[in-house]
């Protein structure tokens, strides 16, 4: 398991937020939604480059949020 933590390259909020052309207020959004992973570090988080990558390469359409339809009253 030492190994594996090794080869994992960990980034900070303002790295990640660089990376995905985003505020870093938004990265914190996702940390705390748990729709990117994180590792806290005292009063810091840090992500693994590879979760960062895998963000990026999600298309938004796969995304877990829906977009709201306004072609239904509910319970019609």
């Amino acid at each position: 398991m030492a190994n594996e933590l090794s080869d994992v390259r960990f980034l900070t909020v303002a790295e990640v937020a660089d990376m995905m052309r985003v505020s870093k207020m938004t990265v914190y959004r996702m940390v705390h939604s748990g729709d990117l992973p994180a590792i806290r570090f005292g009063r810091s988080f840090r992500v693994p480059e590879t979760a960062v990558q895998a963000a990026i390469e999600t298309p938004a359409s796969q995304s877990h949020v829906e977009p709201h339809s306004r072609s239904a009253a509910p319970g019609a």
